[in-house]
């Protein structure tokens, strides 16, 4: 899976340049560290007010009065310029209210594939309008002006703000689904442990922030990796906000396990169903033939080479993002950005009948056995209200088991890498010697 690059956390000021613009209301305060860019309808009502007014030549502040109090703005232009009121437009009155995201490494690969879907209603229907707080560091700010440039061009109809920033504390203010792509990728001659060291510096900062300003439900789905012990110590530092709030993204392993089993029982993808990626998001992973189906038919009834199951299939799924990298020449963004839309649909839309999904989330009260205190892709069900609800009906047998224990003392130790950062002690590691970054992610 690819990882958009994130220096840690910093609350530096920045501006806008000539050619962008800050929204101006009397409800709103913007401080240095912040951009606020708002998106018009595409068709807009007579009577819509505008509420900020400048030349278009101009190069200084604009001075405008608003019940009777004067104000100075920035320079603006084009449709950021505007602000209307949504109450006057025709379009709108069936709409929900307006939800705010929070995305992270906002002007990286991922995010670059992810974010036009999230505007376009792709995500959580053609009836939500949306607002986008985009986050990332001080040297791609100039990066994050031109993703918000080509989200105006787009003219989706309900993408109604767009916000910039590099001050997570700002960035996350009231937002209800926070998406946290943004980590430090994993160079030449790092350790593991170093690894979680540095991004669980980010994801400690960014907990910290969650739990101040956003939404008290918010939705919280890490993808930055390592993802399951992000996750974790993301949630530390959120007290406040349910832990059962908090996934760490494995649907794009569980999507490259169905297109694994379709290829090789000869079937298309939809008809793979009940798949489980169990564990971390690592090569410790369990992709879960056993309680897969095909067609409505276990795996095994269907794929008679159980010795392809029990080794070539595990390989192929753990494989996959290294084999396209060696063909593409660059790492899953595209695909885990679907990955992304699918998580959270899942979360969203009701589970088909009898069907799962898979998600690291939380492991107090699992019904497997599987230690407490640990966030850990396991199966799951929604209602479609955001919410979600661990699977009881799943069978596990004693391969099976010996493989998921082994990704749980994986993420044992990991946990005991990041103590300091969670607030349970002194931190130390005993990783071991094996490598287990999954291939494309180095």
């Amino acid at each position: 899976m690819a990882m958009a690059e994130l220096s840690a956390p910093q609350k530096t000021s920045t501006f806008l340049n000539s050619s962008s613009r800050l929204r101006l209301s009397s409800k709103l305060h913007l401080s240095n560290h912040f951009r606020h860019l708002l998106l018009p309808p595409l068709n807009t009502a007579p009577n819509s007010k505008i509420s900020c007014s400048v030349s278009q030549n101009s190069q200084a502040p604009v001075a405008v009065q608003e019940n009777g109090l004067v104000k100075t703005k920035k320079e603006c232009y084009g449709v950021f310029c505007l602000t209307y009121d949504l109450k006057a437009e025709e379009q709108t009155k069936s709409w929900k209210k307006l939800i705010n995201i929070a995305v992270s490494g906002a002007a990286g690969m991922i995010s670059n594939h992810l974010l036009f879907k999230l505007a376009s209603g792709a995500v959580f229907g053609p009836d939500q309008p949306i607002a986008l707080k985009l986050l990332g560091s001080e040297r791609s700010i100039q990066a994050l002006e031109g993703v918000a440039m080509e989200l105006e061009d787009s003219l989706f109809p309900l993408l109604r703000e767009v916000d910039i920033g590099t001050d997570p504390y700002e960035v996350f203010q009231d937002v209800e689904w926070a998406i946290l792509i943004g980590a430090k990728p994993r160079g030449p001659g790092m350790e593991r442990a170093d690894l979680l060291d540095i991004n669980g510096q980010i994801f400690a900062e960014q907990g910290k922030a969650l739990n101040k300003v956003a939404s008290p439900d918010v939705k919280v789905l890490v993808v930055g990796n390592p993802c399951n012990t992000n996750a974790l110590i993301c949630l530390k530092n959120a007290p406040n906000i349910p832990a059962k709030n908090f996934h760490a993204l494995t649907r794009l392993d569980e999507n490259r396990a169905k297109c694994q089993l379709a290829l090789k029982a000869g079937v298309f993808y939809d008809k793979v169903s009940n798949m489980t990626i169990w564990g971390n998001h690592s090569t410790t992973q369990v992709p879960d033939f056993l309680n897969a189906r095909i067609n409505g038919v276990p795996v095994k009834e269907v794929i008679t080479d159980h010795k392809w199951l029990e080794e070539g299939f595990t390989e192929s799924v753990q494989k996959r993002g290294g084999l396209l990298i060696q063909k593409w020449g660059r790492s899953s963004a595209a695909s885990t950005a679907v990955s992304i839309v699918d998580a959270i649909k899942s979360l969203v839309t009701p589970t088909p009948e009898g069907d799962w999904f898979s998600t690291g989330v939380y492991t107090d009260g699992n019904p497997y056995g599987i230690e407490e205190g640990l966030v850990f892709s396991m199966p799951c069900r929604s209602k479609g209200d955001g919410d979600y609800e661990l699977v009881k009906d799943v069978e596990i047998d004693d391969y099976l088991r010996k493989r998921i224990a082994k990704s749980e003392a994986e993420l044992l130790a990991e946990k005991r890498c990041v103590a300091h950062l969670t607030g349970e002690g002194i931190a130390y590691c005993d990783l071991g010697p094996v490598d287990t970054m999954l291939p494309g992610e180095v």
